[in-house]
């Protein structure tokens, strides 16, 4: 009976849907200026649905019950999918009843999972005691999170543009829950997003795991052998469930690549091909679904590259986080202040506005406690932003969370904390330190959080914090916590500093990638050490996303060797600071009490914020790495955006003590340039290249440059 109502409620709408048509894209998705709208379609058999945006298409059975049975890159023409899986499982339990694990939706019987054909689908059958598919709609994509944009952002498309489908599943077993399985795919990029809701109008059920999605893919090699480096499929899958990491890779606590153990005819001889996708916690979440509390999984995300190649995935990755992050692309400069004594703040405070900086951030060791919420404190920092903000400077600061010790009744309850110690955030104390950071932004206004020790994944196996049960839920629970937040803050554009890879729950920038201690090193030592991270934090990262370190003065030792101020008296090293970080797009933590320190050093600052900001939009464009910093010979990256104006911009350095001219090759296909260019350029030395047209060899340009000492030279292309 339930099967003839499914097939009642899903397959009825579906004539009205437009016909899908597989077709390769006419255009390079990562050059078009426009893109193909996501839809749902149907195809020529009357039980299927299709979600698709012209590069990528995921194809679906509605009966005998609901089921991914198609997952096509149509850039490369490759079918993803070789076996059917159930689009999620549930770890459910009732009462004290053992637990139960359910399938949601799925097909059984396919005779050989090293392929699927459309006769196999055809006699395949509904899984026996899997959640059925009961309805479907079709709708626009949601926002995860409100965020109204107050600074300058790049990219302000919220939600992204694109279609959303929603399956419901039920069972007669579980009378009273329902499920929901979501879908958005977004305009022109291959990726889609998935998460699975509960909701439960019966007997209280306890949510122990799940696993979101589950994708038979095709193996990435075949080895008979055991083999220790499996080549993957070629897909990035992500979650806003990541933590413990300033990386994409060492972050995703979600992607887990696994063999199919009756996948039986695969080559590898022990069966241990990883080969299907699986996204699910670590651990938990355990949690109750009761009338009152309804259950959402955390929002996955899986893009289909169409290349091997580390550049043009590494572009796509970045393009994920503008479409689906766009805070991410908000990059103000920001001094980082070491004081707050009120006069030395509002000295900084008009040096930043002279200088064209946009954010000064209280840093740690000044003072600042943002969990002193008495009135005289709010009062006092309350004054500074209002101050800041009349001169057009926005104001934040500093608040440690994690990687310090409370006491034992608040800490965690974990033998390995990752930080060495680390609070609870469902312990008393953690409940009400978010409940004094609410206070002290709400009261001071405060434009930005640099959360330092942010939670990084530690569990917790107390069974008195009144947040958490145990161990089961700490972690779920901790990062529910500060998920909301992160949500608080960008429901009004806090900006938020964070050293982790919180991108997709709300924050703008983590680490580029550097090594603290470095900045103690002699000051010649870290100019090669910031463009080494800024070369490699640039391949999972754009430039905004990542903050770089200015020692002004002395950071974690190193002493005047390693510092700049007196500023004046150092010049030259702290130009090749602001040429590093500008000239790579990045902004840096300038960490001291000031930003200049006489007439010579101002006008030098306020030289390099004016020559970025009058390029700022190509700078900030994605980078295309050339060569990274050895301490020999010329560095540099292109910056690249087919839809501007100067559609490239490569930006050269040369770390030694002599004048260095070579010839360089520079890609320009991510440009969008072809045969010819218009080409002009300067160096900092005050050099300039005339305006001429120049022939490109296919999408490269060999040009003869020339970079003063301990200098920079750029070179800008447009179409001629």
């Amino acid at each position: 009976m339930l099967a003839a109502v499914c097939a009642m409620a899903v397959l009825g709408p579906t004539s009205s849907l437009p016909l899908f048509e597989a077709r390769r894209p006419r255009q390079d998705w990562l050059l078009a200026s426009g893109a193909e709208a996501s839809r749902l379609y149907r195809t020529d058999h009357p039980e299927e649905l299709v979600l698709s945006n012209g590069l990528v298409a995921r194809r679906f059975r509605i009966a005998p019950n609901g089921a991914t049975v198609g997952l096509l890159n149509l850039v490369t023409g490759d079918e993803m999918i070789r076996a059917v899986k159930p689009e999620a499982r549930l770890t459910l339990q009732r009462g004290d009843a053992a637990p139960v694990t359910v399938e949601i939706g799925g097909l059984a019987g396919q005779p050989n999972l090293a392929y699927l054909t459309p006769d196999w689908l055809d006699q395949m059958t509904a899984t026996p005691d899997a959640f059925r598919l009961v309805e479907w709609k079709q709708g626009p994509v949601d926002p995860r999170m409100t965020w109204k944009p107050k600074r300058r952002t790049p990219n302000t498309q919220w939600p992204p543009k694109g279609v959303a489908l929603h399956f419901t599943y039920r069972s007669d077993a579980w009378p009273g829950l329902s499920v929901g399985v979501h879908y958005e795919m977004y305009d022109g990029i291959p990726l889609f997003s998935k998460w699975v809701t509960l909701w439960n109008d019966g007997e209280p059920v306890q949510v122990k795991s799940f696993t979101s999605e589950v994708l038979g893919l095709v193996e990435a090699e075949s080895t008979v052998d055991r083999n220790p480096n499996w080549r993957l499929p070629n897909v990035t899958a992500i979650s806003d469930y990541s933590f413990g990491g300033m990386a994409t890779n060492n972050s995703n606590r979600t992607a887990h690549w696994v063999p199919d153990p009756n996948y039986k005819t695969q080559v590898n001889y022990e069966l241990q091909t990883p080969c299907d996708l699986e996204m699910r916690p670590p651990l938990g979440p355990d949690v109750p679904l009761t009338k009152d509390e309804p259950f959402r999984s955390f929002t996955s995300f899986v893009m289909l590259h169409d290349s091997t190649e580390r550049e043009r995935q590494s572009l796509g990755i970045r393009r994920l986080y503008r479409v689906v992050a766009p805070w991410s692309t908000q990059n103000p400069l920001m001094l980082h202040l070491t004081s707050t004594d009120p006069k030395v703040v509002m000295t900084a405070i008009d040096q930043a506005a002279e200088c064209g900086f946009e954010m000064i951030v209280i840093s740690f060791w000044s003072g600042l406690d943002m969990e002193d919420v008495t009135e005289a404190n709010l009062a006092k920092f309350r004054s500074f932003r209002e101050y800041a903000n009349k001169q057009g400077v926005e104001l934040g600061g500093y608040s440690l969370l994690a990687s310090r010790s409370i006491d034992a009744e608040n800490n965690v309850v974990n033998p390995k904390p990752i930080f060495g110690s680390s609070p609870c955030l469902e312990s008393r104390w953690g409940q009400a330190y978010f409940q004094k950071l609410e206070k002290f932004f709400t009261e001071t206004g405060f434009d930005l959080l640099e959360h330092d020790g942010n939670y990084p994944g530690d569990t917790c196996a107390s069974d008195k914090h009144p947040g958490h049960r145990g161990l089961e839920d700490s972690q779920w629970r901790q990062y529910e916590r500060i998920r909301k937040w992160y949500e608080w803050c960008r429901a009004r554009d806090v900006f938020l500093n964070v050293p982790d890879n919180y991108f997709l729950a709300g924050s703008n920038k983590t680490g580029m990638g550097y090594r603290e201690v470095n900045w103690s090193l002699p000051r010649a030592q870290q100019h090669i050490h910031a463009r080494q991270n800024l070369f490699d934090g640039t391949w999972d990262k754009t430039p905004s996303m990542g903050w770089m370190m200015t020692p002004l003065v002395e950071y974690q030792g190193g002493g005047p060797a390693a510092t700049i101020e007196p500023l004046k008296e150092h010049l030259v090293d702290y130009r090749l600071h602001l040429l590093n970080n500008l000239g790579y797009g990045a902004q840096s933590c300038y960490r001291g009490p000031r930003l200049y320190d006489a007439p010579e050093t101002k006008a030098m600052v306020q030289q390099w914020v004016q020559w970025f900001k009058a390029r700022r939009d190509i700078l900030e464009s994605d980078v295309i790495h050339v060569r990274r910093a050895d301490g020999r010979r010329i560095d540099g990256v292109v910056h690249v955006n087919p839809n501007l104006p100067t559609k490239a911009m490569a930006v050269l350095y040369n770390p030694t003590s002599g004048l260095l001219t070579e010839e360089i090759e520079l890609p320009l296909y991510y440009a969008g340039l072809a045969g010819r260019a218009s080409i002009e350029g300067g160096d900092s030395d005050g050099g300039k290249m005339r305006r001429r047209t120049l022939s490109l060899d296919g999408s490269t340009a060999r040009i003869k440059v020339t970079v003063p000492p301990m200098g920079m030279s750029w070179i800008e292309f447009r179409s001629p």
